[in-house]
């Protein structure tokens, strides 16, 4: 058992597997993550399964009988996806079980093509939550201005809900709001609070990817030494904006009810730029009731190599909004980067959706 991974663990970050795939389960290899490296949730995306459907012969039975029963590519995908998150749900029961409902999660993602659509991402929501069956699975909702209504309606129905494609601090405060709503409308209509879960999933490492690129074109000594700043400080920022939440009135009295926190969970903690640390975005976001869900490269990296030292969080607010206003004196919109940040979220995973049903249907065409 790596020290690392411990120390992390004892900061009282939960450590989250950044992938799914029908070999992890089969082969044990997710049993031994949670065993031995301090593993207690999963998180999928339409970018994994795509991965997963083209490795090995994992899927190569259940293709073989979705065929045979003459199935659409549609509810092919939903059956394979679900088959997945269901079995990884077991795997993770006792994690579940052991941490009282907190942990021990499995997500799956509304398709993404739903991403503006209210209505049909709700719908969907519904659906994933019926066919998987599990208590202690996630829906994941893109937080884009259609989905904050669906993230409402979902939690006050008892869906829990993992926010996802977060990027800026303004709708970070849309997304805790919408959760805000939806407890007390779960409240109103009688639902078990406790029994609903939800973490708000803020991306990191795209925003150091896109305000760089625009650091690069600005070309000064001060905006080269602000490069790689900007994903941490934006991050430590929705931890300070979490807590403020926190601290209100509206929440105080939802938790009196039995409600628990949506914690704020860092995603996307794959560093892309090879000159940077690779544990750069968990050895920098770290303080007690975060998620870090991380790719396997990115959790060895840890376990091998990281700097887990206290929190590094909390003591560093100021810093960060010293870093966020420089930022913004050398020439970096911060808005619109969260703005192109949002649409290119939707559009990779639209992408990634769309080569998944493309691979599917060759699968299915197949004699």
């Amino acid at each position: 058992m790596s020290e690392n991974l411990k120390r992390l663990t004892g900061a009282g970050v939960s450590i989250w597997l950044d992938d799914i795939s029908r070999d992890r389960l089969r082969t044990g290899n997710l049993a031994a993550l949670i065993r031995d490296k301090q593993v207690v949730g999963v998180t999928s995306n339409p970018t994994i399964f795509a991965a997963a459907l083209t490795k090995g012969d994992a899927y190569d039975a259940q293709l073989h009988d979705l065929r045979v029963r003459g199935v659409s590519v549609d509810e092919a995908v939903r059956s394979i996806t679900t088959f997945d998150i269901r079995w990884a749900a077991d795997v993770l029961r006792p994690v579940f079980n052991a941490t009282n409902g907190v942990d021990g999660r499995v997500s799956i993602e509304v398709d993404p093509r739903l991403a503006r659509d209210t209505e049909r991402t709700i719908a969907e929501a519904r659906a994933l939550w019926w066919l998987v069956d599990r208590p202690n699975l996630f829906i994941k909702i893109p937080a884009t201005v259609e989905g904050l209504p669906a993230i409402t309606q979902c939690l006050a129905e008892g869906i829990s809900v993992n926010v996802t494609l977060i990027f800026s601090l303004e709708r970070y405060r849309a997304v805790m709001d919408a959760w805000l709503e939806g407890l007390e409308k779960a409240k109103a209509n009688g639902v078990n609070l406790a029994a609903i879960e939800s973490v708000a999933s803020f991306f990191v490492s795209r925003v150091d990817s896109e305000i760089d690129a625009r650091l690069d074109r600005v070309g000064t000594p001060e905006a080269a030494a602000l490069k790689g700043k900007a994903a941490v400080a934006n991050a430590r920022l929705a931890f300070a904006a979490f807590e403020e939440i926190m601290a209100s009135p509206r929440w105080q009295a939802l938790r009196a009810a039995g409600a628990r926190p949506q914690r704020p969970l860092w995603a996307s903690t794959g560093v892309k730029n090879p000159d940077y640390p690779d544990t750069l975005y968990v050895d920098q976001l770290v303080t007690a009731g975060t998620v870090n869900t991380m790719p396997e490269k990115t959790l060895d990296a840890v376990a091998d190599h990281g700097k887990i030292s206290g929190d590094t969080i909390r003591p560093f607010y100021e810093q960060a909004w010293n870093t966020m206003a420089a930022l913004k004196e050398a020439g970096v919109d911060y808005d619109d980067v969260v703005r192109v940040l949002e649409s290119e979220g939707v559009d990779k995973f639209e992408v990634s959706w769309k080569e998944l049903l493309e691979t599917v249907t060759a699968e299915l065409g197949k004699a």
